[in-house]
């Protein structure tokens, strides 16, 4: 009579056990994967003393799930993923999220996994939640507003310069409605509360736009990793494509939107390949509208990344030429450093 194997199955914090994970990224470069630096966790499996699988949680989004050829097929990886899931559950991590190639969607289904978007043959993003798609569309659909042009823009606004105002202020101008989307992820130099707070203020004046806070449904870790991790050298069009196409095909129509509204990208080659996509995917259902940047009184294209470089170097009369005046004034109360009296 066969007998499965003895496993054995531990969690491991990525900070402070450096040879654990050594352990793990050499199992992994078996495979030719390569952890991507924000995994925080890992579910390890073993036979013996020897790694039989493993599974990694960035945040709320599993990773690098592997299982070693002799012990697939034994329901190895719904016993890792059901080591991350009971810590997310211990820690309110929710929902999760996973992306795989699609000759895997019945393996995940059968963990609990149900799928959101699919590029073609090459990947498909999945989440634990079978309705958490639709109930955020169902938010998002009480926010409708009538018109022929309802436009959208997706913004990280770290920090919300003059180029963000003018830009949201043409799409408002040449739509009916404009719906702005904050990018919820934390980790940028501002925090989301800050960056929220600034869009807000700078926004105000404008009677026909909706600025809707973060979700992991839009340019987030789940969705377009590449965008925060920006050392990784190929950006893989398989998460542009996802983010892309959930937008087209489950937010767009939520909110009846009819143009999408991005600036032109001189500096960053991650959101430029962003961009390019963008033109493909969303060509028939969402009208693209890339507008040039602005320049600021020194000829420069006005940039999130030079603001924070002027503020870090305390240039703030530059400062002031790149920057609507709410967000100066939010920055000069929270970060710029007042002169202490005698």
């Amino acid at each position: 009579m066969d007998l499965q194997p003895a496993l054995s199955l531990r969690l491991t914090r990525v900070a402070g056990h450096t040879q654990r994970v050594e352990r793990i990224t050499e199992f992994l470069q078996n495979f030719h994967i390569q952890p991507d630096a924000d995994i925080e966790y890992f579910a390890e499996a073993f036979v013996g003393n020897r790694l039989a699988g493993c599974a990694g949680l960035a945040g709320n989004i599993i990773k690098c799930v592997v299982t070693d050829l002799p012990w697939r097929g034994i329901n190895l990886t719904a016993r890792l993923l059901s080591v991350l899931e009971g810590f997310a559950l211990r820690n309110r991590i929710s929902p999760l999220f996973l992306c795989t190639r699609p000759e895997n969607i019945g393996q995940f289904r059968q963990c609990g996994f149900w799928p959101l978007a699919r590029d073609g043959d090459r990947a498909v993003l999945m989440e634990n939640n079978p309705v958490g798609l639709q109930h955020y569309c169902r938010q998002l659909s009480q926010y409708r507003q009538p018109g022929e042009k309802i436009a959208a823009i997706v913004m990280n606004a770290n920090p919300f310069t003059l180029g963000h105002q003018f830009l949201a202020g043409l799409a408002a101008r040449q739509c009916d409605w404009l719906h702005l989307f904050l990018v919820g992820e934390e980790g940028s130099f501002f925090s989301y509360a800050d960056r929220l707070t600034m869009v807000s203020r700078g926004m105000a004046h404008l009677p026909n736009v909706t600025v809707h806070g973060g979700s992991p449904y839009i340019i987030s870790r789940a969705t377009f990793p590449a965008y925060f991790l920006k050392e990784t050298p190929v950006v893989d069009q398989a998460w542009c494509a996802i983010d892309l196409i959930l937008f087209r095909d489950d937010i767009a129509p939520a909110l009846g939107i009819t143009h999408r509204y991005i600036g032109s990208e001189p500096f960053c080659p991650t959101t430029r390949r962003y961009n390019e996509t963008m033109h493909t995917l969303l060509a028939g259902k969402v009208t693209v509208k890339e507008i040039s940047r602005i320049a600021s009184h020194d000829g420069t294209a006005v940039s999130a990344s030079e603001v924070r470089r002027l503020l870090a170097g305390r240039h703030y009369d530059q400062l002031r030429d790149k920057v609507p005046p709410t967000t100066f004034s939010y920055l000069e109360a929270q970060h710029i450093a007042q002169p202490v009296s005698p």
